[in-house]
């Protein structure tokens, strides 16, 4: 038997299952602490989180909290891994287009007379990669001027992470957290039933955590078996989507120009050991187009990328489509 809550947190749908039933109050109660303790380090959307408080002092180097620091070392990590192609140095071009506040509040109040976004065609001067000017020496963080940070996609990977490996820590049992389209998972996943021999009882062992694969109700799904440890993040550009002068932007954005990624992919899902290194690679493929698709067969990812017309490609250990068999999607 598994516990299930659902909840909105940060506009996002957010859940959480546990395999004790007995332990859901006590693991939403880690899960909520968590989330709080990202967003008052990080949130972009707050006067009052760390990060807005210090972002006057950034350029002469400031001191962070421990949260703080962590969450900017992860947001790196994922620019390394990914060669710049996830930045956390782009709050002020999403602050541009208009994303400067929760994305439900964004399509709410939308603000037509900022100037439209430039086509992709009229893309000419690519930038220094914000990341590479970034600084962090112990608990000083130091900011170009110039640079607004946002870690949003990368500190909410890290806090899925964290939740979900503290209720294991803390209660022991298995736990799956899901923020938006990151999950991450700790302990053992669910029981199952396991076949006894002739004349022996039958008994049950942790199997996988069933996922279904799908980010709109028109798109293609899968339901695939991920191994109890593991993570997966599916990064969309058909989600988070308002209009910014009359024009259809998405929140991911090409660093490289500031300017919302061209739309090859509906959707990037990847499954990784954590749910950083999956939303990492999720959002590259988005940022990468069509060249995601050899760059993730040659590094190993386990991906599933959808086009525009729906159709699939697969790298790594994904398995294949099959709507009647359940298959482990893992790192192989």
């Amino acid at each position: 038997m598994v516990a299930h809550a659902g909840w909105t947190v940060w506009g996002l749908e957010a859940s959480l299952t546990v395999t004790d039933v007995g332990m859901l109050a006590a693991a939403r109660g880690i899960v909520n602490g968590v989330l709080a303790d990202v967003d008052f380090a990080c949130s972009r959307f707050t006067d009052d989180s760390e990060l807005a408080r210090l972002q006057p002092r950034l350029a002469a180097g400031a001191l962070v909290s421990p949260t703080l620091r962590d969450l900017v070392e992860r947001a790196l990590d994922a620019a390394r891994w990914t060669d710049g192609d996830v930045d956390p140095t782009l709050g002020a071009d999403l602050a541009a287009l208009g994303y400067d506040r929760d994305i439900v509040s964004v399509r709410v109040l939308q603000d037509h007379s900022r100037p439209p976004v430039s086509p992709p065609s009229a893309r000419q001067e690519r930038r220094v990669p914000g990341w590479s000017r970034i600084s962090i020496d112990g608990r000083t963080l130091t900011v170009p001027e110039d640079i607004r940070l946002d870690l949003g996609a990368t500190a909410k990977a890290v806090a899925a992470d964290r939740a979900a490996a503290q209720v294991h820590a803390q209660l022991g049992c298995g736990v799956l957290v899901a923020l938006g389209g990151d999950l991450a998972t700790a302990g053992p996943g669910p029981a199952t039933p396991v076949a006894a021999g002739a004349g022996a009882a039958g008994h049950v062992a942790a199997g996988p955590w069933q996922i279904l694969v799908q980010d709109l109700p028109t798109d293609p799904s899968q339901r695939v078996a991920l191994d109890p440890g593991f993570a997966m993040a599916t990064s969309s550009t058909q989600k988070r989507r308002w209009k910014q002068a009359g024009a259809d932007v998405h929140h991911i954005l090409d660093p490289r120009f500031g300017r919302p990624a061209e739309t090859v992919w509906r959707t990037v899902t990847v499954a990784a050991p954590t749910c950083l290194e999956a939303n990492a690679f999720s959002t590259a493929g988005i940022v990468r187009g069509f060249a995601a698709v050899d760059w993730f067969r040659a590094k190993g990812v386990t991906a599933r990328l959808v086009d525009q017309r729906g159709r699939i490609v697969r790298t790594g250990g994904w398995p294949a489509e099959n709507h009647n068999t359940e298959a482990r999607a893992s790192r192989g």
